[in-house]
């Protein structure tokens, strides 16, 4: 069975993040994507977003991992909600399992573009994300 065209595009994703490849990453979000920073702290758009990943890969000491253990996916025409479990970890962190939500919607010229980036999932519900 092949494999759906966004679980290649995460893959895709993941291995630039953790190649800091944020040129080859960027070009996976439209232009006004949000980004999920922490709760309450959001990037919007591909600058912000690229700057935030610069950010975040500084923080983790240029050490992060970012692995997927398995998605559900949604999907309606051009809009779909991807599901994910997925495990991010580091030289200063050990391996954390979030259980991610994103939104991707289909550009007729460029596929699937990611519009919602969010690695926390439900987990925003609670005050300490």
């Amino acid at each position: 069975m092949s494999r759906h065209q966004l679980e290649l595009l995460i893959e895709k994703a993941d291995t630039a993040i953790n190649q800091e490849d944020f040129d080859t990453l960027i070009d996976i979000y439209s232009e006004d994507a949000v980004l999920v920073i922490k709760s309450g702290m959001n990037a919007v758009g591909k600058d912000q977003i690229k700057k935030a990943f610069e950010a975040i890969a500084a923080h983790f000491e240029h050490s992060l991992e970012v692995n997927q253990a398995g998605m559900k996916i949604l999907e309606t025409e051009d809009t779909a909600l991807v599901l994910a479990k997925t495990l991010v970890s580091a030289n200063n962190q050990p391996v954390v399992e979030r259980k991610a939500t994103y939104v991707f919607k289909k550009d007729k010229g460029k596929g699937w573009l990611c519009v919602i980036d969010n690695s926390y999932g439900h987990d925003l519900l609670e005050e300490n994300t």
